[in-house]
């Protein structure tokens, strides 16, 4: 079966203007193809790549990058743009995959549905040696490893970030960012009375996503995790959400609504509360990686005033959290060219490749060492502070949940939505959570 998609060949030298002047010159790409598979072992093979949306820049670079491979070993690229609706992708991937179609060699997923694609995938091991694996952030590896299988290689990664405003930090007295989130609502409840003081009414001391969908999932699992709550389920399948510690953050998360966030913080996903972090209107905000460079945009009035660094620990004994996000590369089982196939995603995801990635694109890289690069750090100042971030990402539960994953962010994100909008206590929201989730596990 061929599930109809839509599928766009476009020659090289038609991208001297899409991707903006971000065209990777060829001496590079041809010394990065050099280190994997000679060209002989698979040349002459056609590889259909479902990528990334090229209505937007980054689908545009990565088929640039992914056809340069291309000329370079030999073979054709069919690359496949992929809807650029998250949810979508994965109803159209899962037609494929039922029929167990080879219509689709490479495919670009989500960090969160190795589980769902696992039965579906190529063992990576069996391309990539250990040495290679081990280059990658361990917690990234885990996530995409399921019962022993690698699944995917990551591509770019994401994870939760707190923005702060370092003028404003300076005006009011602070010299660091807050460790733990009461220090995040003492000092965004200065600062927010301080600025309506002087004339700013809507000035908010701190945004997130609060809205009853997988941002607040995200957001809500660094909290509960930060405070030493776990992560809904372990991976050992046993069901934790229902504890002392994941009650006290999200009541700590509710106590925001109102004093230091807007009430609408409950409705809001992560273009709402940028767009009043970008406006001036906020003093801190969590949020992910790609609001930086939209933030330091010469006509932002923000620009050149705020700082990143990582999400505040619950408490004194708290741990940090960023939630793992990002975007992976998986082999199909039924490629009928697997080795060209991986030699792709090998390409894709070198340490060559990805810092381009990050010079161009300001997306997070998946290899620590990349953040060492002098050129990805002139480019992007606060991937200085990326690594740690990284080191301290939280994936959601949905790896051990497959296919049921969905229906654990549903009610979770339910019902840290009513905690937050007052519809209900935090000890009936774990308790709900708890009820659905042993239901899937058991």
């Amino acid at each position: 079966m061929h599930t109809p998609i839509l599928v766009l060949e476009t020659p090289m030298n038609d991208y001297s203007h899409a991707s903006r002047g971000r065209i990777l010159p060829g001496s590079f790409l041809a010394a990065a193809a050099a280190v994997f598979m000679p060209a002989a072992m698979f040349a002459g093979v056609t590889i259909h790549f479902a990528g990334d949306s090229d209505v937007g820049e980054g689908g545009r670079w990565t088929k640039v990058v992914a056809q340069e491979w291309a000329q370079k070993t030999g073979n054709t690229l069919d690359y496949i743009s992929r809807p650029n609706d998250a949810s979508a992708t994965l109803q159209l991937f899962q037609q494929y995959w039922a029929a167990k179609s080879g219509d689709v060699d490479v495919y670009m997923i989500d960090v969160i549905w190795q589980g769902i694609a696992a039965a579906h995938a190529a063992d990576l091991k069996k391309y990539v040696k250990d040495d290679e694996i081990k280059d990658y952030f361990p917690r990234i590896i885990e996530n995409n490893t399921v019962k022993g299988k690698l699944v995917s290689l990551p591509l770019y990664t994401d994870a939760g970030v707190l923005y702060y405003r370092t003028d404003l930090m300076e005006k009011y007295g602070y010299k660091e960012p807050p460790k733990t989130w009461e220090e995040l609502a003492e000092m965004a409840k200065k600062i927010q009375d301080g600025e309506r003081q002087a004339g700013h009414p809507d000035f908010q001391g701190f945004v997130f996503e609060g809205k009853a969908s997988e941002s607040v999932t995200c957001n809500a699992i660094e909290w509960v995790y930060s405070y030493g709550g776990g992560t809904i389920i372990d991976p050992d399948r046993k069901v934790t959400i229902n504890n002392p510690n994941a009650i006290k953050a999200l009541e700590e998360a509710k106590s925001w609504v109102g004093t230091i966030s807007p009430q609408g913080v409950v409705s809001y996903g992560e273009e709402e509360a940028r767009n009043i972090w970008q406006a001036g209107n906020a003093a801190f905000m969590r949020n992910w990686p790609y609001a930086y460079a939209l933030g330091q945009d010469p006509k932002s009035v923000i620009s050149g005033k705020f700082a990143a660094t990582v999400l505040p620990k619950g408490g004194a004994d708290g741990k940090n959290a960023a939630c793992l996000g990002g975007w992976q590369l998986m082999v199909s089982a039924y490629s009928k060219n697997a080795d060209a196939a991986a030699d792709l995603v090998r390409f894709l995801c070198s340490a060559e490749v990805q810092k381009k990635r990050a010079v161009d694109l300001s997306e997070l890289p998946t290899r620590p060492a990349v953040y060492k690069d002098p050129d990805v750090l002139a480019k992007n100042p606060w991937f200085a502070n990326a690594v740690d971030i990284l080191n301290n990402a939280i994936a959601r539960p949905s790896t051990v949940t497959g296919a049921d994953y969905n229906q654990v962010s549903t009610v979770f994100f339910q019902s840290v939505n009513k905690v937050l909008t007052g519809g209900e206590t935090a000890p009936q929201a774990v308790s709900d959570v708890e009820r659905v989730a042993k239901r899937i596990v058991k």
